[in-house]
């Protein structure tokens, strides 16, 4: 008589396998993330909201956020409606890199002649006056999304993000990460200067 349990896995094991194997599957993707973030160019990170208009926003004001005499400007998605290219940051008072790159979104303020909108990303109110006013206010308005919902919609990974919309208030460029010297002159400030001249970014 042939014993037929050593033939093939027992009940138990194909069912433990069938759990086991989309488990795998999700590991290796969840890998594979992780090196395009260490190791490729995370800036380059695709994003579904490319070519799409900007997503609705809903911020709360940073009570008693000034630069200089006048009170900073809420920002509201009619700012991103205006006809004009506008740059969007996610930024945190915690945030370590977004002290790295603070110096060069002053940069673009002043050199590519845009808008530069600040959504400051679960931080508290007196902590975010207090980076402002330690590092300069690069944001001609800026908004606090104390829920992380805004930031959930616009498919952000982490602080800082910073993203480039066109007239018609589509975005036209994500960054992942902090901006870089080398960013800025080679993709940021190039596709700013093209949206402008009403070329596709």
């Amino acid at each position: 008589m042939t014993d037929r349990t050593t033939d093939a896995p027992s009940a138990p094991r194909r069912r433990r396998l069938l759990i086991l194997a989309p488990l795998v599957l999700f590991g290796a993707m969840a890998v594979m993330f992780a090196f395009a973030l260490t190791k490729g160019d995370p800036a380059r990170l695709p994003s579904a909201l490319i070519g799409k208009p900007a997503p609705a926003l809903a911020l709360t004001t940073i009570e008693g956020l000034q630069d200089g005499p006048r009170a900073v400007p809420l920002l509201t998605s009619e700012l991103l409606q205006k006809g004009e290219v506008t740059v969007v940051n996610f930024w945190a008072s915690w945030c370590l890199p977004c002290v790295e790159e603070h110096p060069l979104l002053i940069e673009i303020a002043q050199k590519a002649s845009v808008p530069v909108l600040g959504i400051n990303y679960k931080d508290a109110a007196a902590n975010a006056r207090r980076f402002l006013g330690r590092y300069g206010n690069p944001y001609a308005a800026v908004g606090a999304d104390t829920s992380g919902r805004t930031a959930i919609e616009w498919g952000v990974y982490g602080m800082p993000e910073t993203f480039i919309l066109d007239g018609q208030g589509r975005i036209a460029y994500k960054h992942v990460g902090p901006i870089t010297q080398d960013a800025l002159e080679r993709t940021i400030l190039p596709t700013i200067a093209r949206l402008r001249a009403g070329k596709p970014g």
